[in-house]
């Protein structure tokens, strides 16, 4: 396990959907992996705009206001049962919070907030019906470029056919790349499989090559390239067998082609917030709503 790390704690928001449970699933094996604590989270929206503070509010606003939080409780409560079903015969300490918004903050700052304290924080691709799968779709988005911890985005059960398939990862010599590429090796590291390693050669690379060069010859240069910036990486994780894929242009389409022969991608993300931050952080997007295998996104803080 890395000692980089400060935090010991996994978050998974959850919202009472299918793929929300698939979430808390997914975070359970990865909290056993580590052997860290599950907090187990759900964000009370308001209804109507009431917040329930402050305000006297008519008989009708407390009553639905106390509803609010028995269902968000009961959500919490059920989503704890699931984990520790997941979890029977290992020791994994689990908690649970039902946090309910206030007039100055909303969902995303919330989680976005939580995640300076955890290691991970892990939501579902979806949530109920069309307004929910909106909203958490959204909120998905907002933490792949906001969040100060990685990011999974689980987008359904794991296929017993990909339970040891391989964790594909992409790699462009950026900041975010590289902590993108250590947290792979750890989690291939953890899980006992194959690491795949994707560089997209971009045409400016292939042009400093010179477009005169055969593919392959060009391949073979940039392979040598890549098993260099691994190498590092390859001398802490001895046990982790890499395979390196050099392809041209258009990452997140091949590493979507990947990801269906996987069990996990991890990408880097350059998201800053504003349109600068969605433009950089395209295409760990395009993977993230994409995939169909769990994301994760390495956020650099």
């Amino acid at each position: 396990m890395s000692t980089d790390f400060l935090h010991e704690e996994i978050i998974v928001g959850v919202d009472g959907s299918p793929q929300s449970e698939a979430a808390v699933r997914w975070a359970v094996a990865e909290a056993v992996m580590r052997d860290e604590q599950l907090r187990i989270v759900h964000v009370l929206p308001l209804i109507g705009g009431w917040t329930g503070v402050g305000l006297s509010g008519s008989p009708l606003a407390e009553e639905t206001f106390q509803w609010q939080q028995r269902e968000a409780q009961q959500l919490v409560e059920n989503a704890v049962q699931v984990a520790r079903g997941c979890a029977v015969g290992d020791t994994l300490r689990i908690s649970g919070d039902a946090l309910q918004l206030s007039t100055e903050t909303s969902i995303v700052p919330t989680l976005v907030d939580l995640t300076k304290q955890a290691r991970m924080i892990v939501v579902g691709d979806s949530g109920q019906g069309a307004v929910r799968r909106t909203l958490l779709g959204s909120v998905s988005t907002a933490l792949i470029h906001h969040a100060h911890c990685p990011v999974a985005v689980v987008h359904g059960e794991v296929s017993p056919e990909h339970v040891n398939a391989p964790i594909v990862v992409g790699v462009d010599g950026s900041p975010v790349s590289e902590r993108a590429t250590e947290l792979a090796f750890e989690e291939a590291s953890l899980r006992h499989v194959e690491l795949v390693a994707l560089h997209a050669l971009s045409d400016a690379e292939w042009l400093g090559h010179a477009p005169t060069i055969p593919w392959d010859v060009v391949t073979a240069d940039v392979e040598v390239t890549l098993a260099e910036r691994l190498a590092s990486w390859q001398e802490r994780y001895p046990d982790v067998v890499v395979r390196r894929i050099v392809v041209r242009n258009q990452p997140a389409r091949h590493l979507l082609a990947e990801s269906e022969s996987a069990q996990l991608v991890v990408v880097g993300s350059h998201g800053r917030g504003g349109f600068a931050g969605m433009l950089l952080g395209s295409v760990s997007s395009a993977v993230v709503h994409g995939s169909h295998t769990p994301v994760i996104v390495a956020r650099q803080d």
